[in-house]
């Protein structure tokens, strides 16, 4: 008996879950939660672009004037409402090259074609707004359907929309806007006795309605899951070629309407019009995050508008050339596709 209890006593007890060693999770240094951090936020750009407003406000009188600052909103809403388009169709996977065409359109209709008799102008850009979208669908179908890179047939697209809009305006552009679409855009306007331009005020409600409906609604479901996996999205019963025809039709139509504010903005109207803004709109959804098929959304795209003015700004202010502004854009679209561009998580490739 005793034997037994002395076995029983010096006998290795089975481990339990009460005496199993917990897991140990690793944890993060402070460089990987910053990196989780800027992934999710767009925390560089926005320090960035507080530190280049902070330098102008500093170095440049009159920066912080209050005629300065509408300036500035002004031409962030203009980049902002133009750059709609083209943040949807990179999160699908594409590019847009047709948008400065179909800004041109948009302001040689509003101009041109505002003083024709018996029809008002609101019919005409009605009609502008549905041809652009009918085209903007086409190209997505080409695309999709005969797998044609998108920057072929955009490129195609935008020549045939100022080709189009040349032919039917008899070849003039417009010397003007009315005042309606000038006072929309005009830095000086207040917006219901607000000292607020009305376009800033417009961009504010863009970017709200944009954003719920990208990520808060089914359609924007749809969107993003396209262009973070075709393969996984037609699985999940989902028409994307659909997606890459509304898109596409969505991002034409509104790069019309983008082309009435910029109208109203520049005054006079030529086939350059759109030309800076197209190249601006890309620029901006690449600083702002958002990699082509995503992740990314409008508000990454907010931010990268926002730090692309300030800093456009500040170089005027210096006296650096429109030429200096466009090698710039060109640098920080290498840039950030080389650092976005290397972030692409296993996810996103299945």
């Amino acid at each position: 008996m005793t034997t037994q209890q002395g076995s029983l006593e010096t006998a290795p007890l089975a481990p339990g879950p009460a005496t199993t060693p917990a897991l140990v999770r690793p944890v993060a240094s402070t460089g990987q939660r910053l990196l989780s951090l800027q992934r999710r936020f767009p925390l560089v750009q926005i320090l960035l672009t507080l530190a280049v407003f902070a330098y102008g406000a500093i170095s440049m009188p009159g920066f912080l004037e209050p005629t300065s600052i509408r300036s500035i909103l002004v031409l962030c809403a203009l980049a902002g409402l133009a750059s709609i388009g083209q943040t949807l169709v990179v999160l699908i996977r594409g590019i847009d090259l047709s948008l400065a065409g179909f800004i041109v359109a948009g302001a040689v209709t509003v101009t041109q074609f505002s003083d024709v008799s018996g029809v008002p102008v609101v019919v005409m850009l009605a009609a502008a707004v549905a041809c652009a979208a009918t085209m903007g669908g086409l190209v997505g179908y080409v695309c999709h359907r005969f797998g044609v890179h998108p920057i072929i047939v955009t490129l195609a697209a935008g020549s045939i929309a100022i080709g189009v809009t040349a032919v039917l305006s008899g070849g003039g552009t417009g010397t003007g806007a009315p005042g309606w679409a000038t006072r929309l855009s005009a830095p000086m306007s207040s917006t219901f006795g607000i000292p607020v331009p009305p376009v800033a005020v417009i961009w504010v409600l863009v970017i709200a309605v944009v954003s719920v409906a990208l990520h808060r609604t089914l359609p924007g479901r749809r969107l993003l899951a396209t262009g973070a996996s075709p393969v996984a999205a037609d699985l999940a019963h989902i028409s994307t070629r659909r997606v890459w025809i509304t898109v596409y039709a969505v991002s034409a139509a509104l790069a019309v309407l983008a082309g009435v504010v910029l109208a109203g903005f520049a005054g006079n109207v030529d086939n350059r019009l759109g030309n800076p803004y197209l190249f601006q709109s890309i620029a901006a959804v690449v600083l702002g995050g958002t990699a082509f098929g995503g992740p990314g959304s409008y508000t990454r795209t907010t931010v990268g508008v926002l730090l692309l003015t300030v800093v456009s700004t500040v170089l005027v202010g210096l006296g650096f050339q429109e030429a200096d502004q466009q090698i710039l854009n060109g640098v920080v679209i290498l840039a950030a596709m080389a650092v976005y561009g290397r972030e692409r998580r296993l996810r996103d490739q299945v």
